[in-house]
C-alpha cells in the first residue's frame, strides 16, 4: 500500500508538470560533489524532470558481476540481498567492474558524497558470478538470474557476454542454459538489460554482432556512444539486437576502496580516478548498460505495473535518433546498428508515461514450439486473445492448442495497420518453428501480405498443435488472434 501511494503521488507531480508545458524550467541538481565529472548525468538527462526529486518507491535491482564493496559509504542501505555463485564473499569484489557497475544505478543521490547514482530508489541485489581469473561459467550465470529472480528483482543488469557469430558455429557461445534463465525473468516479469559487447573481446573491430546474452530475444541491448556523439569501435554493432546507446566513454564511478588505495595521493578515494588504469577513464557498453538499466528502475519506480516490454519499448520510442547532425557520421536515421533507436534520454522517457503506453503482452516469453509455447484453454467454443511482436525484439509468438484427432480449428489474424504478418500451424511434433529441418512438420500457413491472416485445418491425430503469429518485415504493434474449435 506504501508503494501504492507513493506512485500515485509522484504521477500526480508528473501530471502537474505536463500541464505546465512538460517539465518545470527549474531542474534538480544533486549535490554530489563529483557530479561534475559524470557527463553522461547530463547527456542522458537524467534528472532534468524534476523540479525536486520526490520519494520514489523502491525498485530492486540485480548487479550480476563481479560482487561490491558493501561497505562503500554511496552504497549504506542499499544492498537487499546477496550471493556469490563462484565461492567467496558477493561482498568483495576483487576486480571492481562490479562496484562500478552498481555505482552508476545505486549510488547515493544528494548526499553530499562522491557520485550521483542514476536510479535514486533502487535496492541492489548483488550475484558474484566472476571468479578470480576473469572468468564467467554460463552455469553460474543461469543460476544468477533465477536466483535474482525468485528474491524480488523487477530490473537485472548484465555488463557480461560471450561472442556471438552466426556464421561461425565454433566460436558462436549461443547457450541454451542461458536462454531459458533469461526467458525465465522475462515470464516473471522482469527487465532484462544487457551490454552489447566491446569488440576486443570478438575477432574483429568493429564486431558486427552483439553479444550474448544481448542477443536473445527480450533483453535491451545496449551499446556504446563516445562524448561527440559518434559510435566507438570498440561497441559491437548489430543490425538487429542492438536496441539503444549509452554513454560509454570517460565514465565515472565507484571503486573499491581496497582498490584505490593503491593510489593514496589521490583525493578521490572509492572512486574510478583513483583506480587501476583500466578505469580512470573508462570506457565499454559495459558501463553504458547499467545506465539503462537505472532508467528502467526510475520508470518502474514511477509506474510499477508497467511489464518488461513496456518498459523496453518506452526507452527505445523515447531515445534521440543518432543522426549526422548529432555526431554519428555512419548512423541513419531512425533504427541503425551503431546505436539502435539511439541514445538513452531519461526525461522523455519520464514524459511518455504522460501519453498512451505501448501494448503489454502478458503471454511472453512464447517464442517457439515445445515448452516455450503458451498453452491455451478453451471454455468455450472458441478463443481471443491481444498481444504484440517486435521484428527486432519479439519476432515469433506460438501458442499451443490441443485437438481432438478429426477435430477442425479455425484460426483469424488481425494486426496493427502497416504490419507485414504471417499465420501457420505446426504439427505437434515440431520442436522448433525456426528449425529449418522441422519445415515438414508445418502443416498449415497463411503468408500474404498485410496484417490479415487465415486458416483452416482438421487435426490428423490428438496431441498439441502449435500455433505460429509471425512478423515477416520490419516493424511492431499489436495483433488480435482468434482461435474457433469446430
Amino acid at each position: 500500500m506504501i508503494r501504492a501511494g507513493l506512485a500515485v503521488l509522484v504521477l500526480a507531480l508528473m501530471a502537474a508538470a505536463t500541464a505546465a508545458g512538460g517539465r518545470s524550467a527549474a531542474t534538480f541538481t544533486p549535490s554530489d560533489p563529483l557530479l561534475a565529472r559524470q557527463w553522461y548525468v547530463t547527456q542522458n538527462r537524467a534528472f532534468d524532470f524534476w523540479a525536486e526529486l520526490p520519494l520514489l518507491p523502491p525498485v530492486r535491482v540485480a548487479v550480476i558481476d563481479s560482487g561490491i564493496d558493501a561497505g562503500h559509504p554511496e552504497f549504506a542501505g542499499k544492498i537487499v540481498g546477496y550471493r556469490s555463485f563462484v565461492g567467496g564473499s558477493a561482498l568483495r569484489d576483487e576486480h571492481g567492474h562490479g562496484t562500478f557497475v552498481a555505482g552508476l544505478i545505486a549510488a547515493g543521490v544528494n548526499n553530499a558524497e562522491g557520485i550521483a547514482g542514476l536510479a535514486p530508489s533502487a535496492e541492489l541485489l548483488i550475484a558474484k558470478v566472476v571468479t578470480a581469473d576473469r572468468n564467467i561459467s554460463v552455469d553460474a550465470e543461469a543460476r544468477a538470474i533465477r536466483w535474482a529472480v525468485e528474491n524480488g528483482a523487477q530490473v537485472i543488469n548484465m555488463s557480461l557476454g560471450g561472442v556471438r557469430d552466426p556464421l561461425d558455429p565454433d566460436r558462436d557461445t549461443f547457450s541454451p542454459l542461458e536462454s531459458a534463465a533469461i526467458a525465465y525473468a522475462v515470464s516473471k516479469g522482469v527487465v532484462v538489460v544487457a551490454a552489447v559487447g566491446n569488440s576486443d573481446q570478438a575477432p574483429e573491430v568493429p564486431w558486427r554482432y552483439a553479444s550474448y546474452p544481448a542477443a536473445l530475444p527480450h533483453v535491451l541491448g545496449v551499446s556504446a556512444l563516445a562524448k561527440d556523439g559518434s559510435a566507438p569501435a570498440f561497441s559491437n554493432r548489430d543490425a538487429i539486437y542492438n536496441d539503444i546507446a549509452a554513454p560509454g566513454e570517460d565514465v565515472l564511478s565507484t571503486l573499491p576502496r581496497a582498490l584505490t588505495a593503491a593510489n593514496p595521493a589521490c583525493p578521490e578515494q572509492g572512486y574510478s580516478p583513483c583506480g587501476p588504469d583500466e578505469y580512470r577513464e573508462a570506457e565499454g557498453t559495459s558501463f553504458a548498460a547499467p545506465q539503462a538499466s537505472a532508467a528502467a528502475a526510475v520508470l518502474l519506480a514511477v509506474r510499477p505495473s508497467l511489464r518488461p516490454e513496456q518498459v523496453t519499448a518506452i526507452l527505445e520510442r523515447s531515445a534521440v535518433d543518432a543522426t549526422p547532425a548529432n555526431g554519428c557520421r555512419r548512423c541513419l536515421y531512425l533504427r541503425d546498428s551503431y546505436t539502435g533507436w539511439g541514445r538513452l534520454d531519461v526525461t522523455a522517457a519520464l514524459e511518455s508515461l504522460a501519453t498512451p503506453l505501448p501494448p503489454a503482452d502478458a503471454f511472453e516469453t512464447n517464442d517457439d514450439a515445445g515448452e516455450r509455447a503458451y498453452r491455451l484453454f478453451f471454455h468455450g467454443a472458441s478463443r481471443q486473445l491481444e498481444a504484440t511482436l517486435d521484428y527486432w525484439d519479439d519476432q515469433n509468438d506460438v501458442y499451443a492448442v490441443r485437438l481432438r484427432k478429426g477435430q477442425a480449428v479455425y484460426a483469424g489474424l488481425k494486426g496493427a495497420a502497416g504490419l507485414d504478418l504471417n499465420l501457420a500451424l505446426w504439427s505437434p511434433a515440431t520442436e522448433s518453428v525456426d528449425d529449418l529441418r522441422h519445415q515438414v512438420l508445418r502443416e498449415r500457413e497463411s503468408s500474404g501480405p498485410g496484417p490479415r491472416e487465415y486458416l483452416a485445418y482438421r487435426a490428423r491425430a490428438t496431441g498439441w498443435y502449435f500455433v505460429q503469429v509471425k512478423l515477416a518485415a520490419p516493424g511492431a504493434g499489436g495483433y488480435r488472434l482468434t482461435l474457433v474449435k469446430g
